[in-house]
């Protein structure tokens, strides 16, 4: 029989307005991958949040190889050997790779001074512990990708040589080959007898690393399984209590895509882009896909006024669009969805009312800039409803949200502002499956209204899913172009990778 190291037994935490978790059971055998599985609100990450020594539980006993324990601190749960690696990062954007990896434990010197040299000694250690020489223990964690940023707070969870390593959605940021380096690397611990817990709304992330699951619902424990009897739709269907069909959902006959509408023509920005073509038409979604640093989150940024291109045109409705900042693309009828929420998507620290309104606040105020409040609540209400926003009100802080009702809130500001075109970088970043067939289903509805959607992800099946056309990017420039029927992950990796030249593609 297998050992076990981590019992949880009957743990119930309670917030205010909710029961985040209600008598949950929980164990982990040592060396093994654990797989946690649930939709938004079901309570894994404030199961996660209490074995980190985030939050303590109301009642229910953890037991840590067979010693009952109880955590007031992170600092507690990592010196008892429990580290996480979250999905919101926790790095400091302003100090460097190695400063982060090892805040508030930096080796030092006399007069307590930071030994600067067997910090970066130690920094390079661990990067080529996971082949990561090309990341400097010097470079400020703000310079770097949002995939490398993931990289570096896998690596301070690793760093503290921890029994069990939590992963809360490790590769909402990474791309599959990045995945695959992730997984390779959680081999790597789990021989070294590394027990693993991992987090993830990646189904088939599950089949390809977990060794058995436990599935949450609404705060309460489901089942547990082993992964090798069990399929994704005992998954999903265990996870919300009721059957999805094709997440993805398909155009209906009647809905039609229209003329092109929309068109981007030499667009460069040194050194992300150069001579980007591509176009939209009415109602069409087109997704962008392609490695990380391939310039895609840059290009749409660019298209948005947000860091405004050097050369090159963008065209609506063939009118010439002069975007010099944010405020002008939306008044042009363009929106934006940030991948990243929390430091640029959401103010976390207002309420729903406030953020959903937040991006045309000039349609609910008067001549004298006074704001419309009932007008406010009333649009609010609506939203809340429509994008089924799980809260207990329009006033609550968009802190108290789990991440999959934030990016909701994130997707209905800017459907509230009735874009003709919207940018949406990585929509579902970090949403359970539930949410994402409901973020679908409204690109699908914006799209009927005639409103073209430029489509950036990681997510290959995504891409292939929802995308009417796919335009694949490496290093800057378009690699290919391909219709629906002939966008396979094969044919999109193999343009994004260099293996077949973009000419190649679009004449075969």
């Amino acid at each position: 029989m297998a050992e076990v190291i981590l019992e949880v037994r009957n743990i119930t935490k309670t917030f205010p307005g909710v029961k985040a978790l209600d008598e949950v059971n929980f164990t982990l055998e040592k060396g093994t991958v654990h797989a946690l599985v649930g939709e938004n609100g079901a309570g894994k990450s404030t199961l996660m949040m209490i074995l980190g020594g985030v939050y303590s539980q109301d009642s229910g006993d953890i037991l840590l190889e067979g010693t009952p324990v109880r955590f007031e601190s992170a600092y507690e749960a990592n010196r008892n050997g429990i580290s996480v690696v979250y999905q919101e990062l926790s790095l400091v954007s302003t100090l460097s790779v190695a400063g982060n990896i090892f805040a508030n434990r930096q080796p030092t010197r006399g007069f307590n001074l930071i030994n600067w040299d067997i910090l970066h000694k130690r920094t390079t250690g661990i990067l080529s512990r996971f082949e990561l020489e090309d990341i400097s223990p010097r470079t400020p964690v703000g310079d770097l990708t949002m995939a490398k940023r993931q990289v570096v707070e896998i690596l301070k969870a690793m760093s503290v040589n921890p029994r069990i390593l939590i992963f809360d959605e490790p590769t909402s940021s990474l791309t599959d080959i990045e995945t695959k380096e992730l997984f390779q690397n959680i081999r790597i611990l789990q021989n070294e007898g590394i027990s693993i817990i991992y987090i993830s709304h990646h189904l088939q992330e599950i089949f390809e690393i977990a060794d058995t699951v436990t599935i949450l619902r609404d705060g309460k424990h489901v089942c547990d399984a082993d992964v090798a009897t069990i399929d994704e739709d005992f998954l999903i269907s265990n996870m919300v209590g009721r059957q999805i069909g094709n997440m993805y959902g398909e155009r209906e006959p009647s809905e039609t895509v229209g003329n092109t509408f929309f068109e981007v023509k030499n667009l460069s920005r040194d050194p992300d882009f150069e001579d980007v073509n591509f176009h939209i038409r009415q109602g069409e979604i087109v997704g962008f896909s392609g490695l990380i640093g391939a310039g895609r989150t840059e290009l749409g940024r660019a298209v948005f006024g947000a860091e405004p291109a050097d050369s090159g045109s963008i065209l609506l409705d063939g009118k010439e669009l002069v975007l010099r900042d944010t405020k002008q693309a939306i008044q042009a009828g363009i929106g934006y969805l940030t991948e990243d929420r929390k430091e640029q998507g959401l103010y976390l620290t207002f309420d729903i009312k406030s953020n959903l309104v937040s991006n045309h606040l000039k349609e609910f105020s008067s001549g004298q800039g006074f704001l419309k409040r009932k007008q406010i609540e009333n649009f609010a209400e609506k939203q809340v409803k429509e994008f089924n926003i799980i809260t207990p009100g329009i006033s609550q802080l968009l802190n108290n949200l789990s991440g999959g009702n934030q990016q909701k809130v994130l997707v209905a500001c800017w459907f509230g502002i009735g874009p003709k075109i919207l940018i949406v970088d990585e929509p579902t970043r970090g949403v359970d499956v539930g949410a994402k067939s409901d973020i679908y289903k409204l690109l699908r509805k914006l799209a009927s209204e005639g409103v073209g959607i430029m489509l950036i992800s990681s997510d290959l099946p995504e891409i292939i899913g929802i995308s009417d056309r796919v335009y694949v990017m490496r290093e800057g420039k378009i690699a290919g172009e391909l219709e629906k029927k002939d966008a396979t992950e094969e044919r999109i990796i193999s343009l994004a990778a260099g293996v077949h030249s973009g000419e190649k593609e679009l004449n075969t």
